[in-house]
């Protein structure tokens, strides 16, 4: 199955000196075509009519048929009086097909949810319903986040590759609900980081979007950033739920660009806690904390970008494998190397931007091609990984772009409809009119507070 995967590209370059032309490395949250490696499928199904013994009615077809099941779980059905029930159905065992017959001709209703979007046209790619299911693909990496590739600048040093497996491993470990892995890192890291620091925060004030100039003084002042400190995953995630509901979550290596974006639609970012070899500290060939802390954390801390990425997150649950690439184009350009009209001028807010000395003074130079921000286009567009963007696109403003991506998400073909729910920190599917009709009353109620209180006022 074709999706995309989270790769790294060039970040920090001096300006005025040739761009290096790194190959293609696992990271954090830059995005290329992949693989998708998963080998179940998801049932959801209710019996026509509520009574007793049904599941172990239904458990009796699988096992009659071979096939084995990972994962059982019941609960009350929203579309109907009784229970419904979701099975995880492995592959490569039994008879797969003819056991989804059978159910069939047994069930009121049946949803299938499956990876393997290409073998079935009436599967739905499996998407987690709740935050604690991202722990079922955090560790269904790609790639192993202490693998290096010959030409990266720490390949020859045991210290540096030791010190990469060690990100890896805690973050491997990681299970939602944990304390992030705090990390002491060493002062030839912390003098890394320095340098990126010193350098970038001499072009915020001019070239960084509002938002981000904004939010970056908070974080010095609650979250330990400065030049002689790397702060802690943990601080920053806080505060940025503190902010806007978002957190962070530590990565181990490359995660297809679905299980990417899916982690979005919670309002949960996958990052890295490595950082660059200190042999070139204006320069890495995949994403690193610089990447992550000084480029994308602050403008997560904004409601309206907050907002917007989510709006990605969302658009990717169930979608098709072609429109995965497109919302994972439309995150490339808008998240990783987007600009904005601020006041008359053009900001940049792209992480991939605010992370890289270099090619933050490019992109407000006169030498690439501006185009304006709109997804069904931006999607197609094609961009080079290891070298300063050709084309940049320019959103108007961050309400404009979650409004666009909105009606965008609203031309991917699925039958139903997604909405996260903030108290359960989980997704609702919306396919039903009972669903609809309680969805409806919520709204209403909320109507209803509005208007009182701007009678109030």
């Amino acid at each position: 199955m074709m999706g995309v995967q989270v790769v790294g590209r060039k970040e920090q370059q001096i300006s005025g000196s040739p761009p290096d032309k790194p190959k293609l490395m696992h990271g954090g949250n830059y995005i290329k075509e992949g693989r998708d490696s998963s080998k179940s499928t998801w049932l959801l199904f209710s019996p026509e009519r509520d009574e007793a013994g049904s599941l172990a009615r239904f458990l009796n077809i699988f096992s009659t048929h071979g096939v084995n099941l990972s994962h059982i779980e019941s609960r009350s059905s929203a579309r109907r009086p009784g229970y419904e029930f979701m099975v995880e159905c492995e592959h490569g065992a039994g008879d797969f097909g003819a056991a989804l017959e059978d159910l069939k001709k047994n069930v009121g209703y049946l949803n299938i949810i499956s990876r393997n979007y290409k073998d079935n046209r009436c599967a739905v790619p499996w998407f987690p319903r709740r935050i604690r299911d991202l722990d079922r693909f955090a560790n269904q990496i790609l790639s192993y986040g202490a693998e290096l590739d010959s030409d990266h600048p720490g390949f020859t040093d045991p210290v540096y590759r030791a010190r990469r497996k060690y990100f890896a491993d805690i973050a491997y470990e990681y299970k939602h609900g944990q304390p992030l892995p705090h990390v002491n890192y060493t002062k030839e890291e912390i003098g890394t980081w320095g340098v990126v620091f010193r350098k970038l925060v001499e072009l915020y004030p001019t070239h960084a979007c509002k938002e981000h100039n904004h939010v970056f003084p908070l974080l010095i002042e609650n979250c330990g950033y400065r030049e002689d400190n790397i702060p802690q995953l943990e601080d920053v995630s806080n505060f940025l739920k503190d902010c806007t509901g978002f957190t962070l979550r530590p990565v181990a290596g490359l995660l297809s660009s679905r299980d990417f974006l899916a982690g979005l639609a919670f309002r949960v970012f996958h990052s890295t806690q490595y950082i660059r070899h200190h042999s070139k500290p204006l320069y890495t060939p995949e994403p690193d904390v610089c990447h992550e802390l000084l480029g994308h954390a602050p403008l997560f801390a904004d409601p309206a970008f907050a907002q917007f990425s989510q709006e990605i997150g969302l658009a990717s649950l169930g979608a098709p494998d072609d429109y995965i690439e497109k919302l994972a184009t439309c995150f490339w350009f808008t998240v990783e190397f987007g600009l904005c009209r601020q006041e008359g001028n053009i900001k940049a807010f792209g992480a991939g931007l605010l992370s890289s000395f270099g090619e933050l003074q490019y992109c407000l130079s006169d030498e690439p091609e501006l185009r304006e921000f709109e997804p069904e286009l931006t999607g197609e567009q094609k961009y080079p990984i290891t070298e300063y963007q050709p084309i940049y696109y320019v959103a108007e403003s961050f309400e404009s772009a979650k409004d666009k991506m909105i009606k965008f998400a609203q031309t991917i073909p699925r039958d139903f409809g997604v909405r996260y729910n903030p108290y359960t920190q989980s997704i609702d599917i919306l396919d039903s009119p009972k669903q609809m009709k309680d969805l409806l009353k919520e709204v209403h109620q909320e109507m209803g507070l509005l208007l009182n209180t701007m009678d109030k006022l």
